[in-house]
This record gives structure tokens, C-alpha cells and sequence, in this order.
């Protein structure tokens, strides 16, 4: 992979996740769609407490999600 390919930023996380969790990047944030308007560190912890994600990861999902809103 050349380093224009390369994924930079919270989307860098993504192989890792999806090959950790066993579910799509789309999963995951179809479940921060669902959790409603909250901040960043609650959106986090939700992953964290329900989800089982650890912090970088889920920080990663919580940073992407709320950009593209």
C-alpha cells in the first residue's frame, strides 16, 4: 500500500476494528446513529460499556462519526 493509500486519522483504526470486533465499520455506526444526540465521551463509553471496544477504538468510531455529521 503506497502512503497516499493509506488511511490516515480515526479511518486508520478501521482494519483493526473491523478484524477485532468481527463487525463492519457500518455496525458501528449505525449503533452511534442509534445511541442519539450525545457528547463525544458519552458516545465513547457506550462502545466502551456495551460494546466491549477499547478506548482507541471506539474513540476512533466516536471521532469519525461525529465529523461526518
Amino acid at each position: 500500500m503506497t502512503e497516499q493509500a493509506k488511511p490516515k486519522g480515526p479511518a486508520s483504526y478501521f482494519p483493526s476494528i473491523e478484524k477485532t470486533y468481527g463487525q463492519p465499520i457500518a455496525h458501528w455506526l449505525d449503533i452511534l446513529t442509534q445511541a442519539g444526540p450525545r457528547k463525544h465521551m458519552e458516545l465513547v463509553s457506550l462502545l466502551k460499556s456495551e460494546h466491549q471496544l477499547g478506548h482507541g477504538h471506539a474513540n476512533a468510531l466516536v471521532a469519525h462519526f461525529l465529523a461526518s455529521q
